[in-house]
């Protein structure tokens, strides 16, 4: 009998645990066209199952407790949706209908190239942002000619006019003068030292993949000069359909861009041109005979040849060619009319520069990777009664060896980089030639420690032939405890040696600099560390939000500063770089977050960044630092169809050079483009329509227009410009 009962017993406890198990049936299609999405990922990580939508689209998990669930459903070009679900469900929540948008502005299954790691951005415990797709595509349009918009537009990130009449500028990352943050091309760094000060005004986007920015130090990789962080651009790559594209722009300052790309792909090569012609005419909207848009006609020209020898082998080769003539100034002058005495800055730039990369798959977890770059940079910058000219060559070579397993990744390699620099003009007894080279080794690894932590290290050593040998830890963590919240933490050290290329020399046109005394001066030191936390909310089906918070501190011993000495005899003040008793360091924290319902969209952000000189026992405000930034974008977008957007950005006043401080000032926008036909698309942007100029309230330069002393730059000096055109795409 007791037997009896027993059986009885374990065979309702069955009946019970098959009554409590429950299913989760749906419908996945795309939102603009209805269709079914075949392969749509829906998991439920708390219970480690999921399923894939067959080819109608739908999708049945089974076996699935009672209890309150996370459902993630995902589809790489997709946003992503996170819903919640208290199974056992409710008559309305079964058999649903989810419609899966396409990610614009955080597409989370790209892989980034920076972290040189094979795995998705969600899955790297480094922090990483980046613009891609439309969004990238959209700023485009704003400015078709150069990055510099692109870039400062972003949280944490400011770009520097270090000339108030060539436009010439510099990124800042978290406040740091731009010398600290390394800009890279595919990987390579190709703008740096000299070619640094005009870099930003003569790369065009409209050949651009995509945009990575590591912010804090960044050295296992590329070396110890991403104190600041690193921006990295990358380049299309050919496709599985050839593409011929076209893009022509015209500006209410009768500015001109037009611009072409072609790629095509068959078996063995693969081939990517990209071409663009970008004129400006001088303009002065202040009506103050200087010009705020110089003139100036620049052509670039990027070819690059793709070989695929194998499955597992393959490399690419490409050249970078830019010329370009800048002339601002007085504006009459620069017009070409007679002038007694004019005040003039005249740029003249010629850039050669190449990339290979070759990857060999030695199996299928290890492979070996060589990649190089030769740079030649030929610039004169001249004033009234003064050139400065040179020639900057400088090399990249890197071997390494990446390994990848299920839990864990390793890369190693040596790096070599060689730069050199021959002046041609400039003060007399002031020549600011130099060579140098640093020789580097690194190894960096990602293990999956468990399956909610990531642990990042990397050692690098550099040894560098004036400077000597430095070691660069460095380290990152990242704990996720559910679909919807990330944490990150990680840190490491630094160094930049000495450079008379600085923003401060750029202002001054390099004219009397000292040349850089390697036995007085050493290598300026850094460490910081960032920690940030991710947070994705769906308030339902339609409305969803993401917000981002990052914590920051960096600390620079030993800064270059760039002083005046007193010369005897000599009618114009010289000046040297020194190294007074003391540090720079900048904290704060960047918050950014994403509204999002159905095809509207609201970004905001805002930054706090608190960058202080610490000299001899004294603190004070670096200069050309908005301590408090607020970046606000609304979006309304129907994809492949429409959008419009309206922005709006406040900085807040600050430090100038000369004691001073400058006024907060809003700087708002209007954008829009409408697509056609497949083939044909138009935009136009209302850039600053609320003219916000630095001359409408603080003024550009003080005494005369033939001999002008000017002050920093630290609000648009261009004001509203309207900008238009039309895109080609066959």
């Amino acid at each position: 009998m007791q037997k009896v009962l027993s059986i009885c017993f374990l065979l309702f406890l069955n009946t019970q645990l098959v009554l409590s198990q429950n299913s989760f049936v749906a419908t996945v299609l795309d939102h603009e066209t209805g269709e079914p999405i075949t392969g749509a990922t829906v998991s439920i990580q708390e219970l480690n199952v999921g399923a894939f939508s067959n080819a109608a689209g739908q999708v049945k998990i089974l076996n699935i407790p009672d209890g309150i669930y996370q459902i993630k459903i995902s589809f790489v070009g997709y946003e992503s949706i996170i819903i919640v679900r208290n199974f056992p469900l409710e008559p309305e929540y079964q058999d649903q209908i989810f419609e899966l948008h396409h990610a614009h502005e955080e597409l989370e299954q790209i892989t980034i190239t920076s972290t040189r790691s094979s795995r998705t951005i969600e899955d790297i415990p480094t922090r990483v942002e980046f613009i891609a797709g439309e969004e990238l595509a959209e700023k485009g349009n704003m400015k078709p000619g150069d990055i510099r918009m692109l870039l400062n537009e972003s949280t944490g990130i400011q770009t520097q006019q270090t000339s108030a009449t060539s436009y010439n500028s510099s990124i800042r990352i978290q406040g740091l003068d731009g010398k600290y943050t390394q800009l890279l091309r595919d990987g390579l760094p190709l703008y740096s030292g000299f070619s640094g000060g005009l870099s930003l005004m003569q790369i065009a986007p409209l050949d651009l993949k995509q945009v990575e920015v590591i912010k804090g130090s960044s050295s296992t990789l590329y070396g110890g000069g991403a104190i600041a962080g690193l921006v990295n651009l990358i380049t299309k790559a050919p496709g599985e359909e050839p593409e011929l594209s076209f893009m022509f722009n015209g500006t209410s300052a009768l500015g001109f861009d037009a611009s072409g790309f072609y790629s095509d792909q068959n078996k063995k090569i693969g081939t990517t041109i990209f071409t663009s012609f970008n004129k400006g005419t001088a303009y002065d909207p202040a009506d103050i005979d200087l010009t705020a848009i110089p003139k100036f006609e620049r052509f670039t020209l990027n070819p690059k040849l793709f070989v695929y020898l194998s499955d597992k082998t393959k490399f690419n080769a490409g050249l970078n060619l830019v010329t370009e003539n800048r002339l601002g100034g007085n504006i009459d002058y620069v017009e070409g009319n007679e002038v007694n005495n004019p005040y003039f800055e005249k740029n003249e730039t010629n850039r050669i520069s190449s990339q290979f990369q070759f990857n060999h798959g030695l199996n299928n977890s290890l492979a070996l990777e060589v990649k190089n770059s030769l740079s030649l940079y030929d610039r004169s910058v001249q004033i009234p009664d003064f050139m400065f000219s040179g020639k900057q060559t400088s090399s990249f070579s890197e071997a390494n060896i990446s390994l990848v397993k299920d839990a864990s990744e390793w890369i190693t390699g040596v790096n070599l980089w060689t730069e050199s620099f021959d002046q041609e003009q400039g003060s007399n007894n002031n020549d600011l030639s130099f060579s140098e080279s640093v020789i580097g080794a690194f190894i960096q690894n990602i293990w999956n420690v468990q399956p909610k932590w990531t642990l990042e290290t990397g050692f690098r050593l550099d040894n560098h032939s004036e400077y000597g040998t430095f070691a660069l830890p460095r380290l990152s963590i990242m704990f996720e405890p559910s679909q919807q919240l990330t944490f990150r933490a990680g840190g490491g050290l630094g160094y930049k040696s000495p450079t008379v290329f600085s923003e401060d020399a750029e202002q001054i046109q390099f004219r009397n600099i000292r040349p850089i005394n390697s036995t007085l001066l050493k290598a300026e030191r850094s460490y910081g560390g960032n920690f940030d936390t991710n947070f994705q909310l769906a308030l339902s089906d339609k409305l969803s939000l993401s917000t981002n918070v990052l914590l920051f501190y960096t600390r620079i011993d030993d800064p270059l500063q760039l002083t005046g000495v007193p010369s005897v005899g000599v009618s114009q003040s010289e000046f040297e770089f020194v190294q007074p008793d003391g540090f720079v360091d900048t904290k704060g924290v960047e918050v950014n977050m994403k509204w999002s319902y159905d095809d509207l969209k609201l970004f905001i952000g805002y930054t706090h960044a608190n960058v202080q000189e610490h000299y001899n026992g004294n603190v004070s405000s670096f200069p050309l630092v908005a301590e408090h930034r607020l970046n606000n974008v609304l979006m309304y977008e129907k994809h492949g169809e429409f959008w419009i957007g309206l922005e709006a950005y406040y900085f807040s006043p600050q430090k100038l050079n000369d004691g001073s401080d400058g006024k907060s000032y809003w700087i708002t926008g209007l954008m829009t483009e409408k697509v056609i036909n497949e083939t044909v698309s138009v935009f136009l942007n209302f850039e600053n329509f609320l003219d916000t100029r630095q001359s409408k309230f603080d003024t550009i330069y003080t005494g005369s227009l033939s001999n002008p002393d000017f002050r920093d730059i630290y609000a648009p000096v261009d004001g509203f410009v309207i900008n238009g055109g039309f895109k080609l795409v066959f």
